[in-house]
């Protein structure tokens, strides 16, 4: 029986800024050193979903990459924008990736809605639970099984007064999924691991129920400001114990959070509509 290591990244949110490519570099660095065997990184890869941005990703883990050993899925960022994240699923809400030892189902929970700014909350529907039950049904046995999305699937704290007044407003957009619950219970004796990002703080949450197959449900956080990512490790289908979490550089400070959104807070100025003297709507440019 084989050993293996499973490392979770996500929200690299890797823009113009060069600070989150050279963040990311050092993960990756430390990935290849360490010997990890497969990564899986749960979306919002860029920061404004420009394809420029998505070229950045693709240079940073190209070492990875080149070897198979990435599974990453889009988040609501990646939808942003010149719509990067749109290409990745390939038409597919639900897709399966099989490596060595590992059984991916890939979960597309962004939506077209995601196109704005404003709109960060993700989508799932029963077609697309009745996908992930169809997938779950061809999983190998002797392999360990983890339902990858991007948005949350539990209710989770405001990370911030700001994320607590829209809640408090009634906006969606820092909400769960709304058929999160029905997901877990789909999955639930049959999948090892679900593992998102889009919040970033990270979380952890034990699911599991006596006389059935563990699940454990894990979000990220941010790889690139937490300057790290958890690794599992896994036997023959199963997982070896709790995961731990590779600190590789210290946690970002406040200039590396502004950096990545001053992009956002362009894009709203960009946006911004004035009426000019003939009545007519003038766009006030940046």
């Amino acid at each position: 029986m084989t050993s293996r290591r499973l490392a979770h990244l996500s929200d690299l949110h890797l823009g113009s800024s060069t600070a989150g490519a050279v963040r990311a570099a050092a993960l990756v660095r430390r990935i290849e050193s360490d010997g990890i065997d497969h990564v899986v990184v749960t979306g919002d890869l860029t920061h404004q979903g420009e394809h420029a941005e998505a070229r950045r990703f693709q240079e940073v883990f190209a070492p990875l990459l080149r070897k198979g050993r990435v599974t990453f899925i889009p988040g609501n960022h990646d939808r942003t924008g010149q719509d990067a994240g749109g290409e990745w699923m390939q038409g597919q809400r639900v897709r399966v990736e099989d490596r060595p030892g590992l059984y991916l189902v890939c979960v597309d929970s962004t939506a077209p809605h995601n196109r704005s700014y404003f709109q960060t909350h993700g989508e799932l529907s029963r077609g697309v639970l009745m996908e992930v039950d169809a997938a779950l049904d061809e999983a190998p046995s002797g392999c360990l099984v983890a339902v990858l999305l991007h948005h949350h699937v539990l209710p989770l704290p405001e990370d911030s007064p700001i994320e607590w007044l829209i809640a408090r407003l009634g906006s969606p957009v820092m909400a769960e999924l709304s058929l999160g619950a029905e997901l877990i219970e789909r999955v639930r004796g049959r999948s090892d691991l679900v593992l998102h990002g889009h919040r970033h703080t990270p979380r952890a949450f034990d699911l599991s129920r006596a006389g059935e197959r563990g699940l454990s449900v894990f979000n990220a956080g941010s790889s690139t400001e937490l300057g790290g990512y958890r690794v599992f490790e896994h036997e023959n289908g199963r997982l070896s114990g709790r995961p731990s979490f590779c600190r590789v550089i210290p946690r970002a400070g406040t200039r590396f959070v502004a950096d990545n959104m001053l992009p956002a807070l362009q894009h709203v100025a960009r946006n911004l509509y004035t009426s000019d003297d003939r009545g007519k709507v003038a766009r006030v440019g940046i």
